[in-house]
């Protein structure tokens, strides 16, 4: 990629459309790059200046792109850069100890995200439930919409897991949503427990997903230290779904019927 390619990929990545739109229109009025100096302040008050002039110096390099050559390459990137961010943003989900360093959103406000997002379908791995208020409340409300919860948690060491504290007892209270435990393949060939739900994670409707180190405890929503990202679009969080599911359909996982 030449340097003026590679700037004009910069400004569609930095800079909204709208804004692109217009400095594209005043360098397609352009006779040549030479141009390009006197009419620099005509971009608007807010453009980075640092980055119009690395576009200009980059252009005088590569002075056989014509204005129009320009202009229709800064559209392009940018419209490729929209469609790019509409399929698929990631931000990253932090609790703990800040340093300033990361723009990183709340464990609790995540997940409440993606429960309240849920319109149809929702999915949620724990490895441990306890009653977290602000949790049960946004579920409460998804089976108010009508929205179809299965949750897959760890069970208890009575029915063959490794934990003491009875999170499907905890759920079982938000009826009708369902509970499904992990027991085929979690027995070595010694008949040893060999295996745990370990995994963090939410899904809503295969357009929302939530990967985490946090269990749906009080401690990993206010007081450990927890990462994880949530993904909106994209083909990741149907991919993350449609698999939950098969673990249903081929029962690996089953429904849990104790308490």
């Amino acid at each position: 990629m030449n340097k003026l390619m590679a700037v004009i990929a910069e400004f569609a990545l930095e800079l909204h459309p709208d804004r692109i739109a217009v400095i594209a229109s005043i360098i397609e009025t352009m006779v040549s790059v030479e141009e390009f100096d006197s009419r620099k302040l005509s971009f608007g008050p807010n453009t980075d200046k640092d980055m119009i002039d690395r576009l200009w110096q980059a252009w005088r390099k590569e002075n056989k792109a014509t204005p129009r050559d320009v202009a229709f390459s800064l559209r392009g990137a940018s419209a490729t850069a929209y469609r790019s961010k509409k399929r698929e943003s990631i931000q990253l989900v932090w609790t703990g100890p800040s340093t300033g360093l990361l723009a990183a959103r709340h464990t609790e406000q995540v997940l409440c995200e993606v429960i309240n997002s849920a319109k149809q379908n929702l999915f949620i791995v724990s490895f441990v439930a306890y009653k977290v208020e602000s949790i049960i409340k946004a579920l409460r409300n998804a089976i108010e919409r009508k929205v179809k919860i299965n949750v897959l948690i760890e069970t208890t060491s009575e029915h063959g897991g490794r934990i003491d504290h009875n999170s499907a007892k905890v759920l079982s209270q938000l009826s009708p949503l369902n509970i499904y435990t992990w027991y085929s393949g979690k027995q070595s060939e010694t008949g040893s427990l060999s295996g745990a739900v370990h995994a963090k994670c939410a899904v809503a409707d295969g357009k929302l997903a939530f990967i985490t180190s946090a269990n749906i405890t009080g401690a990993a929503m206010e007081l450990n230290m927890e990462a994880g990202v949530l993904v909106k679009g994209g083909d990741l969080p149907i991919r993350l779904q449609d698999h939950l599911n098969a673990l249903i359909s081929t029962n690996i996982i089953e429904k849990f019927n104790g308490t």
